[in-house]
């Protein structure tokens, strides 16, 4: 084989490998971000998750003290429970928080309460009135339950 030959030989393999390097060190990088991504995108799931519970003993908490209707607690707390512990919705005492849902979710809210017709909402608000009272005593049982349930993290 020609001295030549063996040079070009020598240097392409050289090229070659050294192609193959940066390739691996960008992967790497790339692997690397990737990683950092996933791990922040995890710990935002996790704080997201302690709030989420935090808001939920809050929320009990109000409940206990009667600083919120209970309607609207029930309401929240549903919507808490459907990301922290869906499984707790249909287990006594909870369970009163989908059946009070169940129950008030085709009355308006917010800007859609507004722009209806007075009359109208006075009378969701008489059924409303009508739920909560229904409801008082296994609502209070399941917020003195929920704000001392342990939720796992």
């Amino acid at each position: 084989m020609p001295q030549w030959l063996q040079w070009s030989l020598i240097i392409a393999g050289l090229i070659a490998i050294i192609l193959l390097v940066m390739f691996i060190r960008s992967q790497m990088g790339l692997l690397s971000e990737s990683r950092k991504r996933q791990a922040k995108a995890e710990e935002f799931q996790v704080n997201r998750r302690k709030d989420m519970i935090r808001s939920i003993h809050v929320i009990a908490m109000a409940i206990e003290e009667d600083q919120i209707e209970y309607s609207e607690a029930c309401l929240r707390l549903k919507g808490l429970l459907d990301h922290v512990a869906p499984e707790l919705l249909g287990q006594a005492p909870f369970n009163v928080f989908q059946e009070v849902h169940d129950q008030l979710q085709h009355m308006p809210t917010h800007r859609a309460r507004q722009a209806t017709d007075t009359k109208f909402v006075d009378k969701m608000d008489k059924e409303r009135f009508e739920v909560e009272q229904k409801h008082a005593d296994r609502i209070r049982r399941a917020a003195t339950a929920i704000r001392h349930q342990s939720f796992s993290t």
